[in-house]
């Protein structure tokens, strides 16, 4: 059960920050005003505290592996939301960073 919070943690703080980057991307460059912008400033906040609540208690090992998810999940929110068709370097280059995030977080360790 711990491996699946873990995932779902990861997929609410990845829909938290990129919907955030992308609500501030909207307001700016596509001038839809400042409460896009505002909107996007606070699914970034939530997006910080939606990382605290992953079970292992490494920062550093947390922001590491996210980052694969962030990789994989921006190209998936471009799908969705934008019509971005990736190619087979971009489906690639993800894939290697999700075998990333589950050598980070979910290879078997020894307790110290």
């Amino acid at each position: 059960m711990t491996v699946a919070r873990s995932i779902l943690l990861f997929v609410l703080a990845a829909l938290a920050e990129i919907g955030g980057c992308w609500l501030i991307w909207q307001g700016w460059r596509e001038s839809r005003g400042l409460w896009w912008i505002a909107a996007g400033v606070v699914a970034l906040g939530a997006y910080g505290f939606v990382a605290t609540l992953q079970p292992d208690a490494n920062f550093g090992r947390i922001l590491a592996a996210y980052g694969g998810i962030f990789v994989a999940g921006s190209l998936a929110w471009g799908m969705a939301v934008d019509k971005f068709r990736p190619d087979r370097w971009d489906i690639i280059g993800a894939a290697i960073c999700l075998i990333g995030v589950a050598v980070i977080m979910y290879a078997p360790r020894a307790t110290d």
